[in-house]
């Protein structure tokens, strides 16, 4: 089984309300991560939360409903450090019987149902231990890494982030070319997010 970690922690300071509750289409943003990770082909689906914690909670609570959604609440989330909520994720995860996990960012609603799955299946046939999706040699979300190397991501020291550990195996990547540039957009500001729904 591969499952897929979403980043939701973060405060939402340049936006200056909670991303995940934006409107995106009949959705908020997190459900629609949520349905386009499930609809995939994950199997496992876990939310780590922080900031806005209550009302991200209630929309993940009703999608379980639907979709193998749950979420986990990093404690430490305050810190803005993306490597704490992955690494609380994959605590998490590591009481499961997952193969990998896929980490995809809780404000990333343009991502397409086949890049994730671009990037499962090129771990289900490679088994390679990291899977990065690439758009014009840049790399995105959502990225894979094997349980083989959970360990070591754990063990980071705070004021590390994601590319140093990718950097550090960047020989070990294998990388899948998208056609889609989703795998490189966030919303981070009113901008991003205006921009991103015209």
């Amino acid at each position: 089984m591969i499952s897929a970690i979403i980043l939701a922690a973060g405060q939402s300071k340049r936006m200056g309300r909670p991303k995940m509750l934006l409107s995106w289409g009949n959705l908020t943003v997190i459900e629609q991560i949520i349905a386009v990770f499930a609809r995939a082909g994950i199997e496992d689906i876990l939310v780590v939360t922080g900031g806005g914690y209550e009302q991200i909670q209630e929309i993940i609570l009703k999608c379980s409903e639907i979709y193998p959604v749950r979420s986990v609440y990093n404690k430490d989330y305050a810190s803005g450090e993306m490597v704490s909520s992955i690494q609380c994720g994959l605590r998490d995860l590591a009481k499961k019987a997952a193969k990998a996990a896929m980490i995809g960012l809780g404000d990333q609603p343009q991502v397409q149902e086949g890049s994730v799955q671009s990037v499962r299946d090129a771990f289900l046939q490679m088994e390679s231990p990291l899977v990065v999706p690439s758009y014009h040699m840049r790399r995105g979300h959502p990225w894979l890494v094997a349980r083989s190397l959970w360990g070591e991501f754990l063990e980071m020291s705070p004021g590390l982030t994601p590319r140093d550990f990718l950097d550090a195996h960047a020989k070990t990547i294998h990388y899948v070319n998208v056609e889609s540039p989703s795998i490189l957009a966030d919303l981070d500001t009113p901008e991003d997010y205006r921009a991103a729904r015209t």
